[in-house]
């Protein structure tokens, strides 16, 4: 399994628009398991469900991250729809200083904020977290200043991610 997500990370590697920083490299490097997705990052690890959602939020607090949300999206469809769902969790969080340069460089911005992470139980039985890339997320503006700021949330998501 290692060897196919690592490859997966090699390949996502070569895509058009993603390049690493040298400390990304090298959160990568320490922790193959971390790949590269359409829309952001994604981890499957070796720990429960409550202990993934637990160590993420340590984590993203030591990075200067608040949860602003939370979402069961378990109970939610339970609640609303009964069925039953696997464990799945959404989480905003939110760096405030960051959130403020973003902003103050695109009022729109908003709509895209707090950045996503979740963490859920897949259909192996095992648990994922994933976080948005911010930089992928805004690639369609044109602004450099929030530019910037992405790439600087985008790294310390892979700090985070890294981190588990």
């Amino acid at each position: 399994m290692k060897k196919v997500l690592f490859g997966l990370l090699i390949y996502s590697l070569s895509l058009p628009g993603f390049s690493l920083s040298q400390t990304m490299q090298n959160d990568y490097e320490s922790n193959p398991e971390l790949r590269k997705t359409e829309i952001g990052f994604s981890l499957i690890l070796d720990l429960d469900f409550e202990e993934a959602l637990s160590k993420l939020k340590a984590e993203l607090k030591k990075e200067g991250f608040g949860i602003l949300t939370e979402v069961d999206v378990k109970a939610t469809l339970k609640q609303k729809l009964d069925v039953d769902f696997r464990p799945y969790q959404i989480l905003g969080a939110c760096n405030p200083p960051l959130a403020h340069k973003a902003l103050l460089a695109e009022a729109e911005i908003g709509l895209m904020l707090p950045c996503k992470f979740i963490v859920y139980v897949n259909e192996d039985d095992k648990t994922v977290v994933s976080a948005v890339d911010p930089v992928r997320m805004m690639e369609g503006i044109k602004n450099e200043q929030l530019a910037d700021v992405a790439k600087t949330v985008q790294e310390k998501f892979i700090k985070v991610l890294a981190s588990l």
